[in-house]
């Protein structure tokens, strides 16, 4: 058996697990259904939720949230970086 061929298998096997019915639920931005106007950065314990443990910012796809809340809480974040709320990086 080639590599080609098995790695060919391999992507069918994964195509085959993952449409078993079941697909995955959508994400809903929470800002939109609290409605939320804008994003205080001075709500640091908020805005940790849309972090990593390292400082990463979350991407949208993960987060949920959509295009317009993920530009505020990214720039909330990052404001509340420079005045040390939050910090750039974990050790």
């Amino acid at each position: 058996m080639s590599f080609c061929n098995s790695l060919q298998m391999k992507e069918e096997f994964i195509l085959m697990r993952r449409d078993r019915g079941h697909k995955p639920r959508r994400k809903v931005c929470s800002f939109c259904v609290d409605h939320v106007e804008s994003i205080d950065y001075k709500d640091a314990a908020k805005l940790r939720r849309y972090m990593t443990e390292r400082g990463k910012i979350l991407p949208r796809r993960i987060s949920g949230n959509c295009a317009k809340h993920q530009r505020q809480v990214t720039l909330a974040i990052k404001r509340a970086r420079n005045i040390a709320l939050l910090p750039f990086s974990q050790e």
